[in-house]
């Protein structure tokens, strides 16, 4: 008796073809640009047609931020908070030296750039990538900062979500620059003088 053909796996191929548009998107901004990314360069590049970019996607935008947020989720490696060993010094200091060598990396600083570029423009895309993408990480702070308000080591009536703009927010000012270097000393620094103020 003849063996059964075995039928494609339509959901393999799927996931195939979705991984392949996303990045091919995240190779095209980074050769040319947001302005420049196209919904036909996606698609050509990726060896799909425009309709299945389409049939999952309602625009370039979309696409790459898509292709974002799998970039960050695969940097963030599954982790849901940040370290905490009773040192909070250390600790901030580990995370924005990460956080540093992140924002350097090309896979990530280039889409990352043409996402926020896009988002001065485009309200519901700054939504969504703070609902995805920023507004989690920030989160993260959020939790260690009043942790550590409750064990003592800052102040009372440190306002958590200030103390989180005190470390993150030169970090994003600098990055957006360019113009001065952003290295592991420059991340202690930010970390030294932050505590400083906060400190219990």
């Amino acid at each position: 008796m003849p063996a059964t053909a075995r039928k494609p796996d339509a959901s393999r191929r799927s996931e195939r073809s979705r991984r392949a548009i996303l990045d091919a998107a995240l190779d095209q901004v980074g050769e040319t640009g947001y302005e420049k990314l196209t919904i036909e360069g996606i698609a050509a590049r990726a060896g799909v047609g425009k309709q299945t970019i389409y049939r999952w996607w309602p625009s370039k935008a979309a696409v790459l931020l898509d292709a974002f947020t799998a970039v960050s989720e695969d940097a963030a490696q599954g982790q849901h908070e940040l370290p905490d060993t009773g040192d909070l010094e250390a600790d901030l200091k580990e995370v924005l030296r990460a956080t540093v060598d992140e924002l350097n990396r090309d896979v990530y600083d280039r889409p990352a750039r043409a996402l926020a570029a896009a988002a001065v423009t485009d309200p519901a895309l700054a939504e969504e990538f703070n609902r995805r993408v920023l507004g989690p990480q920030l989160d993260l702070y959020v939790e260690r900062f009043t942790a550590a308000r409750a064990a003592g080591h800052i102040a009372d009536d440190v306002d958590v979500r200030v103390a989180t703009d005190l470390l993150v927010g030169p970090l994003a000012h600098r990055w957006l620059l360019r113009t001065l270097p952003m290295d592991h000393a420059y991340a202690d620094r930010v970390v030294e003088l932050a505590l400083r103020g906060i400190a219990a």
